[in-house]
């Protein structure tokens, strides 16, 4: 932690830095906020003159300039009143805005000079200038000003900084290879999705290929569920105002929904969940303790408003389809629930190829929450035990749960060692309350059950990008949209290359042919650059002899020869989900 700390403060005293430099060399600008972050800093700037990539170079050298004249960080304090004038004379109106709206009761503020540049800064900072030295300009941004779309749009430098150039050279080599993996790029080489402005931002298109992968995906899902004991829903993409009075959503959520639809005089809402529908469902029969619990999952469409400046590719999206289930049981049962949830949503992302986790276990928020103590310690302790009965190791995030109920999340982690958020089980107090649920029990009278909400993978969308890069586009053979591709050196070995083709797709082996006159070395590069996991090359030699040739999309050549062989291994492989070819 004392580590991080210190980065912190060398990236944030290179921001200012970094902002040194720029006046220097843009004396017109206007200063935001340049904050560290998490990889680094950045800082935001009002500024006539639109910078591009290559004017980051110009700047990383001024900071150099800088950092060799060895100007120290001088922290000066101000009573409100001197630093207010003192911006204002710089005509610096987003510091005076910060002065403005500090309380009342902060009557002095600090600022930080180096030379004759002087900043708005709470600090700490390092010594003097000279002691950054391994630093990067990374990429330039937009951001509105204080993250409000209806301020201005204010330009925003991302760098990072350290204190050895190992370790620079280390982040930038990690840099790069985000780069590589990055979903938006690969969706798009490998044909797999794509988001158009004629549709909507943060809409998807999945195209043939990507809709293949997610076909594979929802297959497995539903069969997984089915013998696990969900029974599958389809519930509308529309509903009526009042269902999402009576649910909250329209008090609670109202800012992420879109506009009302009016149809026969009545408003409907597109949907940003699916509990309510799944809820309608247990409620248009009577239950008893006997059949509970009931597990209902869908792979529910659902729409939400995101804000513009926080789309992401599928990473983060308006339209999407939620793996969503609903646990409604007894108190009793609530234990054996989570411990059943949690070993299906283990099994089912090892499937995916991913073994490591970070658990968080939310607990009850200090203030704003709904239910009883009583029901929140049961559900508490049920989360805590079921976790300690797993093994897996978790952290408490003390008052991290929502306000209906305290819940369990599940972070991923990738090829490049980010962690993603996935997977969350959740107790809901308010739903059941609000849809006013029952069961019978063992003596007759009516019992309130409690709900869980479960996701495993997410969001299909979101899971697939995280998908993408952690297979960087070569996923797993039954994972895999063309699975083979057969490739002919000229057209004697067409017929063959035919039937082979034939063969492999009667047995749901999805096989392509290039019989083109492309010669064979750009046919095998193009398969490669396809992350094809087996190429079939005929030539004359495998048409007299009946035989063929397998290559592996890593170049490997394999030693088979004959199309019993091969089949017999790609089917094997893909019964057991096998993650090499």
């Amino acid at each position: 932690m004392q580590d991080k700390a210190k980065l912190d403060i060398l990236r944030h005293s290179t921001a200012h830095l970094m902002a040194m430099a720029i006046k220097r060399l843009f004396p017109d600008v206007k200063f935001g906020v340049g904050p560290a972050i998490d990889e680094g800093f950045y800082y935001d700037f009002d500024l006539e003159q639109r910078l591009e990539p290559t004017d980051l170079e110009l700047i990383e050298k001024e900071m150099e300039k800088i950092s060799a004249e060895k100007l120290d960080f001088l922290r000066i304090e101000k009573n409100r009143e001197e630093a207010r004038k003192l911006f204002e004379e710089k005509g610096e109106k987003y510091k005076i805005e910060i002065i403005n709206d500090l309380p009342q009761d902060i009557k002095t503020v600090s600022l930080y000079q180096n030379g004759d540049f002087i900043d708005l800064c709470k600090g700490p900072h390092i010594k003097n200038t000279v002691d950054i030295k391994y630093f990067k300009l990374l990429n330039l941004a937009g951001a509105y000003w204080r993250g409000d779309e209806k301020n201005r749009m204010l330009q925003r430098i991302y760098g990072t900084a350290f204190f050895t150039q190992e370790e620079l050279d280390k982040h930038l080599k990690f840099l790069e290879d985000v780069k590589e993996r990055d979903h938006r790029t690969l969706g798009k080489k490998l044909d797999l999705f794509s988001i158009s402005e004629d549709i909507g931002a943060g809409l998807i298109l999945w195209h043939p290929k990507g809709a293949i992968i997610r076909h594979l995906i929802e297959s497995f899902w539903k069969d997984k569920h089915i013998k696990a004991g969900y029974e599958l829903l389809y519930t509308p993409h529309i509903g009526k105002s009042n269902l999402w009075e009576t649910s909250g959503h329209l008090g609670f959520y109202n800012e992420n929904m879109y506009s009302p639809i009016n149809i026969d005089e009545q408003n409907y809402y597109i949907k940003p969940m699916n509990c309510p529908f799944h809820i309608l469902v247990y409620k248009n029969s009577h239950h008893s303790y006997k059949s509970l619990p009931i597990r209902y999952a869908e792979l529910g469409t659902v729409y939400r408003y995101e804000r513009s400046g926080v789309l992401h590719g599928l990473m983060r999206v308006r339209g999407f389809t939620q793996d969503d289930a609903h646990i409604i049981c007894t108190i009793e049962q609530i234990e054996n629930e989570i411990i059943s949830i949690l070993k299906f949503c283990f099994e089912m992302l090892n499937h995916f190829g991913f073994y490591d986790y970070k658990i968080f276990l939310s607990t009850r928020p200090k203030e704003k929450f709904v239910g009883s103590l009583h029901d929140w310690e049961i559900s508490e302790k049920a989360l805590e035990k079921a976790m300690e009965l797993t093994g897996f190791e978790y952290e408490i995030d003390e008052g991290g749960g929502a306000f209906y109920g305290p819940k369990i999340d599940i972070k991923i982690k990738d090829a490049l060692g980010r962690y993603w958020q996935c997977s969350t089980i959740q107790f809901d107090f308010n739903e059941a309350e609000r849809f006013d649920i029952t069961y019978i029990g063992q003596n007759g009278a009516k019992h309130r059950p409690f709900m869980i909400h479960r996701a495993l993978f997410g969001s299909l969308e979101r899971f697939f990008g995280i998908l993408i890069e952690h297979y960087k586009g070569a996923f797993p053979i039954w994972l895999m949209p063309e699975q083979v591709r057969i490739l002919t050196i000229n057209e004697k070995q067409n017929d063959y290359a035919k039937k082979i083709l034939e063969d492999l797709k009667k047995i749901d082996i999805r096989a392509t042919l290039n019989n083109s006159n492309d010669k064979l070395g750009y046919k095998i590069r193009e398969a490669q650059l396809n992350k094809i996991p087996y190429m079939v090359v005929l030539g004359d030699k495998e048409l007299e002899n009946n035989e063929i040739s397998v290559r592996t999309r890593l170049g490997k050549v394999l030693e088979i020869k004959k199309l019993d062989e091969f089949i017999r291994l790609v089917l094997e492989k893909n019964k057991n989900h096998s993650f090499d070819i």
